[in-house]
């Protein structure tokens, strides 16, 4: 499954760079976001670095998910895709 980080989870002033907002392929609601929780995501740098996480919440009424990473991601992967097994 696959999913595209669309940003940082925020606020006013703070951006929390292990905190991301990802959308899903093929989820359009929040039921079957929430069925996602717990589930293990990997993000693959250019350079063949691995960082891992996990879906964390689901975040708004349109399926967006908020994962949780072990390190920040650069803001360079905003846009890119992730794999979620």
């Amino acid at each position: 499954m696959k999913g595209v980080i669309v940003n940082y989870r925020r606020s006013r002033h703070n951006a929390y760079t292990n905190h991301l907002i990802v959308e899903v392929e093929g989820v359009k609601t929040k039921s079957e976001a929430s069925k996602l929780i717990g589930k293990k995501i990997v993000w693959i740098s250019k350079g063949g670095r691995k960082i891992k996480g996990r879906i964390a919440a689901s975040h708004g009424n349109k399926g967006a998910v908020r994962i949780i990473t072990e390190k920040g991601l650069p803001g360079q992967a905003i846009g890119n895709s992730i794999s979620i097994e």
